[in-house]
């Protein structure tokens, strides 16, 4: 069995029409709710085996904050431009490729991708909405990474600020 903890990155900001969207930063929210995620996810999750996180700004600067919750050094994060606005299909491939000695892993990602790919690990379950800096926390029936596929998961659980920290 593997564990995977799928993240949405924290609410970002939209006050620079200049910037691109690769480049937005997290908004003031943003920056307030990861740390307090992080600690949340810490005690749901531990210190998962690998941190992989989209190089999106608002994603990498997310998985910065939250991974130094878990334990993690900045620069042990994997970055992966696919994981950027990635379909379920290519988020399955990248976690297909991760180390078979890694027992757990988190990914950073966005939406639609990381609430579609939580719906096709997860098949009986209905996610309607995945926030941002939501998590899903998910137990896969493989042994190997290269196995994950749709309807290999079970939802442990399903974070939402909102439902868990008063000023989200």
């Amino acid at each position: 069995m593997k564990l995977l903890t799928i993240v949405r990155h924290a609410k970002s900001s939209w006050g620079d029409p200049a910037l691109g969207d690769h480049d937005r930063p997290l908004n003031e929210r943003g920056q307030r709710v990861a740390p307090l995620m992080g600690e949340i996810l810490a005690d749901r999750i531990g210190r998962p085996d690998v941190v992989v996180s989209s190089t999106a700004l608002r994603a990498r600067t997310t998985a910065g904050i939250v991974a130094a919750k878990l334990g993690y050094a900045d620069h042990d994060i994997i970055e992966e431009r696919q994981v950027y606005h990635a379909s379920p299909t290519e988020l399955l491939k990248v976690l297909r490729e991760l180390d078979e000695s890694h027992g757990s892993a988190i990914i950073f990602g966005h939406v639609p991708g990381v609430h579609e790919l939580t719906r096709t690990l997860c098949r009986d379950t209905e996610i309607p909405h995945f926030p941002t800096c939501a998590a899903s926390l998910i137990e896969l029936d493989i042994d190997y990474w290269g196995e994950i596929d749709a309807a290999c998961g079970r939802l442990v659980e399903f974070l939402v600020p909102k439902q868990l920290l008063p000023d989200a």
